[in-house]
């Protein structure tokens, strides 16, 4: 039995995964996929996705969904945030911002949802504002890899001045997707694809994850130029193996702390699979870095809890909080 983690804590990246349902976003693609080039090819690349699971890479066994309803998953993560001692856990995907709703609401002190509707489907910046004043969703997620057009498409516009008003923050996965087999170059890949939607609404706080999964660099210059980017840790950070410099936890925490200042990096650990829940691994592994950078407490204070905090509205008394 884990004692509860003595220090206030966030965890401001996990995924409410549905029993029995894929991710919408990778089902899109994979449909799109198999249209083009067979269903039989789609198997394949599936075959070669589970045959390089993170397990090869960080010594996690692979996670197996055994929970069979909706109302016992939750269950299950209301216990993992009581055991670990979590202020809250931001789940970012969960079945569509209707169902994700309706699991936030069974444990509201705890639970926080994020709305993670397509920005270029019909209605898209309604849907926001929807998923926010109605549903009481706190921010938006959005993977740019699987979206149809360049992240910067003016199109969306509209979904990013709703973030804007309603004065939520906006997460968005850059850089590989998915484990070998996965996506490594699509033209989304890249954070610098979102300057000029950075620039352009420069009220909102954008949150790349990762550590920019592989683009480190430019997530780096994103950063550089664009106050309103903050990062986040969460994941198996695989991807530090495959890039040509040494890396490690440590050392690219160093280079985001001078880079950006703690301030602007976020605790997450990319939660998601049950019955394991949330990996406790990652955050001793932050704690770690965070020690070995001789970092304040003040400072780590910021990672683990007080940015997110901030940029959730944690702190704020209700009235001020509820209104956008």
């Amino acid at each position: 039995m884990f004692q509860k983690i003595s220090r206030r804590l966030i965890d401001f990246h996990a995924h409410f995964v549905v029993p029995g349902e894929r991710f919408e976003g990778w089902s899109r693609w994979e449909t799109q996929y198999a249209a083009q080039f067979g269903e039989e090819k789609l198997q394949l690349l599936r075959q070669r996705q589970r045959e390089n699971v993170s397990a090869r890479w960080r010594g996690l066994a692979e996670a197996e969904h055994r929970v069979a309803t909706v109302d016992e998953a939750a269950a299950m993560w209301r216990q993992e945030v009581d055991v670990h001692g979590l202020r809250a856990i931001v789940f970012l995907t969960g079945g569509g911002n209707d169902r994700l709703a309706s699991v936030i609401k069974t444990y509201p002190e705890r639970f926080i949802g994020f709305a993670h509707h397509d920005p270029f489907a019909p209605g898209a910046a309604e849907e926001l504002e929807r998923a926010v004043t109605e549903l009481g969703l706190r921010g938006y997620k959005v993977i740019a890899p699987l979206l149809s057009r360049p992240v910067d498409d003016p199109v969306a516009f509209p979904v990013w001045a709703a973030a804007e008003r309603l004065g939520i923050p906006v997460l968005i996965h850059f850089g590989i997707l998915g484990s070998g087999g996965g996506l490594a170059g699509h033209p989304n890949c890249n954070p610098l694809a979102l300057e000029r939607v950075a620039q352009g609404f420069p009220t909102v706080p954008f949150v790349i994850p990762h550590f920019g999964a592989g683009y480190m660099r430019e997530l780096l210059l994103l950063c550089w130029s664009c106050r309103n980017v903050y990062v986040d840790s969460s994941g198996s950070l695989q991807w530090m193996r495959w890039v040509p410099e040494t890396l490690s936890l440590t050392s690219v925490l160093r280079r985001f702390v001078e880079t950006i200042g703690p301030e602007r990096i976020i605790f997450g650990t990319d939660s998601t699979a049950l019955p394991r829940g949330f990996i406790r691994l990652y955050y001793e592994e932050m704690q770690r870095a965070c020690w070995a950078l001789n970092l304040s407490e003040e400072e780590q204070d910021q990672i683990f809890y007080g940015n997110a905090a901030r940029l959730l509205h944690l702190d704020e008394p209700a009235a001020k909080r509820d209104t956008p």
